[in-house]
């Protein structure tokens, strides 16, 4: 069969339709909504390390990342603060690799610029990598330098901290002739995706790894998306701050949170037409489609405003995965079974046929979850820098690698996350702090532990890598 791998960067699972809605209200999708109906609907999917390069070097080589032993980036990586920002290991083969020698015919089509920063290699095993640039701060373009007004008009007064006037400076730059929604990114990560699709019709068989970006920050969508959530005028704010928002002027907060929805409903309309695209080629019959994210994103939940591996939480952690067969069989089933991004791997490695590496690590999870049978994991674990997280039918511990900094949470209460509850369940810290150990093969390294000791606040990444 054919198979297509579509992530969305920074989608939050409560904004995916099928797993409800955020805080703040529903988020249309509708064509997200379809898909989830068509397709098999993982309820605990979780990503293996983060953020965004790490989780896509598990999910591309099906390899744990976590504990970083190959994940010292610090003297060259572009976001030093975030261990694993690095290349897919030269000795570990990717999907792309793999699939290629089995005669698939393989491409990438993406907007996510990290992954074509130098010394980065996504592409490896790809016939075809099409990097549509311009997302962020990637140098796209030069020209002039955005004036006061504009920057008024884009950056709030009180939030214009010079790290985010330089960033907003970037990011308009970038965009500054875009006039129709076609010009937006998620929708030419999508319209590429479909012209690659009409361009090898010829295939016997392919793999298409579709990169969006969307619904990443900077939110800056056509302004018809974001009145379908906030139609009152009002300041702008496109950008996360990565701390806390608890006194943020709450018209602020909404725009912010309405700018976001928006991306994602248009990333959903563009996913419907590439959708679309499958369908009148009459390739659905025999393609399986695969829709993930590779974590979501904190707009004031808990009042704060950004991602971070310490404390970890469940809008940043659960990720939504769907996966659609061939012809739609299996459509409405759903399993609570614990997957992670490096299962996503052997998961397209069983479906094409191919014998996965022996050093693979991730876990196909089909049968099972076709079935409704408990899947092999009765946990999961998170690695985030020097923090990790580990979580279970019962409990979300999240701590430095060190043993220190312990927050425990019971899922089982209504509102798990109002209270760390770690001094009173000594017992539960430790059993998943052993866990935590366990699933580090070979230990921690000694510069995780050294990173660990010297972090005191927020030890998953800095506010640089956070941003990633």
């Amino acid at each position: 069969m054919n198979i297509v791998l579509v992530v969305f960067d920074s989608w939050r699972k409560d904004c995916a339709g099928a797993y409800g809605s955020p805080t703040w209200g529903k988020v249309h999708t509708p064509n997200f909504e379809r898909f989830a109906e068509e397709s098999l609907v993982m309820t605990r999917a979780f990503p293996e390390t983060l953020p965004t390069l790490p989780a896509r070097r598990a999910m591309y080589a099906g390899r744990r990342v976590y504990p970083f032993h190959n994940g010292d980036f610090r003297l060259h990586g572009d976001f030093v603060g975030a261990p694993g920002w690095g290349p897919i290991p030269e000795e570990q083969p990717t999907l792309a690799e793999l699939l290629s020698a089995s005669h698939y015919r393989t491409a990438l089509i993406s907007d996510v610029y990290h992954m074509f920063k130098p010394s980065k290699n996504f592409w490896r095993g790809f016939h075809q990598w099409t990097f549509l640039r311009g997302q962020e701060i990637d140098m796209a373009r030069s020209g002039p330098r955005l004036t006061q007004e504009e920057i008024d008009y884009w950056l709030p007064r009180e939030l214009q901290e010079e790290q985010y006037v330089r960033f907003i400076q970037r990011c308009i730059t970038n965009i500054r002739d875009r006039t129709r929604e076609e010009d937006y990114f998620a929708p030419r990560v999508l319209r590429e995706a479909a012209l690659w699709l009409e361009q090898n019709r010829d295939a016997d068989r392919f793999f298409l790894t579709v990169e969006s970006f969307d619904p990443h920050e900077p939110w800056l969508v056509p302004e018809y998306y974001r009145r379908m959530y906030v139609e009152e005028e009002g300041r702008e704010n496109v950008l996360s701050f990565y701390r806390d928002v608890s006194d943020l002027d709450q018209k602020l907060l909404a725009r912010t949170r309405a700018n976001y929805s928006g991306e994602v409903t248009m990333c959903d309309r563009w996913f419907g037409f590439f959708m679309e695209k499958l369908r009148t080629m009459g390739l659905l019959d025999n393609t399986m489609v695969i829709l993930t994210s590779d974590h979501g994103h904190s707009i004031g939940d808990r009042d704060y405003m950004g991602k971070q591996g310490y404390p970890s939480a469940p809008e940043v952690y659960d990720i939504p995965l769907m996966i659609r067969f061939p012809g739609a069989e299996h459509a409405g089933a759903s399993s609570d079974q614990f997957v992670q991004h490096h299962d996503i791997a052997a998961v397209i490695l069983e479906a094409a046929g191919v014998e996965p590496p022996a050093e693979i690590e991730g876990i196909s999870f089909l049968d099972s979850a076709i079935s409704g049978k408990a899947g092999k994991r009765d946990h999961v674990t998170v690695g985030w820098g020097s923090a990790v997280t580990v979580i279970n039918d019962r409990w979300w511990l999240n701590c430095k690698v060190d043993g220190t900094g312990v927050l425990l949470y019971d899922l089982k209460e209504a509102e798990p996350f109002a209270k760390n509850v770690a001094a009173e369940n000594a017992e539960a810290v430790n059993e998943l702090f052993a866990l935590a150990k366990a699933d580090a093969a070979g230990g921690f390294p000694e510069w995780i532990l050294k990173l660990a000791r010297s972090q005191k606040d927020a030890p998953g990444c800095s506010d640089l890598a956070a941003r990633a």
